[in-house]
């Protein structure tokens, strides 16, 4: 049996601490997430029972069938996945583009428009909402997925800023070594920058797919037909004019979560080492 020192208990006593608040925050970040669960396993009346139990007192699985059956789930499931898909491909298109002409093609006005990139960052979406929607009006594609989709293709402030900084790492050393060996700016940009761009890409993936999957505000100002409402949309459903079905909503509101859930741990990883190299180095 191995003895323990006093100095590595002394360490652990220290240490204490620290996984003690990291505990209790990761509790209160957690507990909107436990108590949607619990009450999606729940009877409505056990909902609202006082005092207020968070376990349920009969666990209720057919809550879940019965959400996703009372409303047109999957086909607004499939709506929100396309909108996802072609979101997340348009900013991994666009962004990674902007953001290495700016960190690594010298040309003249590229600090202003990096500056400029960065201002709008500052406007918020309820200044441009109504002069958007009349573009998008006067154009007739009210009521179609373009207006969700099309701006993902130009890039997103914060996106490229993410990515320009990561760029603005990478040395200058491995793309001069290949335009010596003839590489075109073009081919140093597919063959070196974008492989070595995984976890700030993987980043930039993950900010758009939780963006364009929960987006509540812009399907609601330019979706109004039924058959094409996303999920965020059609959980509205469960909200009748003098009550709300609460167990159902959960419950369909729990399935929505999950693939979010899902997609976060399996790039984990590649997501805290985007950030630790990209958006926070200077």
């Amino acid at each position: 049996m191995k003895i323990r020192s006093g100095a590595y208990y002394k360490k652990i006593l220290k240490r204490l601490p620290r996984y003690g608040l990291a505990i209790i925050l990761s509790l209160i970040f957690l507990s909107p997430f436990i108590i949607m669960v619990t009450t999606a396993l729940k009877t409505n009346s056990d909902a609202f029972t006082i005092p207020v139990k968070l376990l349920p007192r009969e666990v209720i699985w057919n809550n879940f069938p019965e959400a996703v059956a009372k409303i047109p789930y999957f086909r607004h499931m499939a709506n929100t996945i396309f909108i996802t898909l072609f979101s997340v491909l348009g900013q991994l298109f666009a962004t990674p583009l902007v953001a290495y002409s700016l960190a690594k093609i010298k040309w003249r006005g590229a600090p202003v428009i990096s500056s400029l990139i960065m201002g709008t960052m500052m406007i918020p979406y309820t200044v441009t909402m109504i002069p958007l929607y009349r573009i998008w009006s006067e154009l007739h594609l009210t009521n179609t997925y373009i207006p969700l989709i099309a701006p993902t293709f130009f890039g997103s402030p914060f996106y490229i800023i993410i990515m320009r900084q990561f760029f603005a790492g990478i040395p200058n050393s491995l793309l001069e070594a290949a335009k010596i060996d003839g590489a075109g700016e073009f081919k140093r940009y597919i063959l070196i920058a974008l492989p070595l761009s995984k976890p700030a890409l993987t980043t930039v993936g993950i900010y758009a797919f939780v963006a364009a999957w929960s987006d509540y505000l812009a399907p609601l100002i330019y979706i109004n037909k039924v058959d094409k409402l996303t999920l965020s949309l059609g959980l509205q459903s469960f909200l009748n004019q003098f009550s709300v079905d609460w167990t159902h909503l959960m419950a369909a509101a729990t399935i929505f979560v999950i693939p979010v859930v899902a997609f976060f741990l399996i790039f984990q990883r590649n997501f805290v080492e985007g950030i630790a190299t990209s958006g926070l180095k200077a």
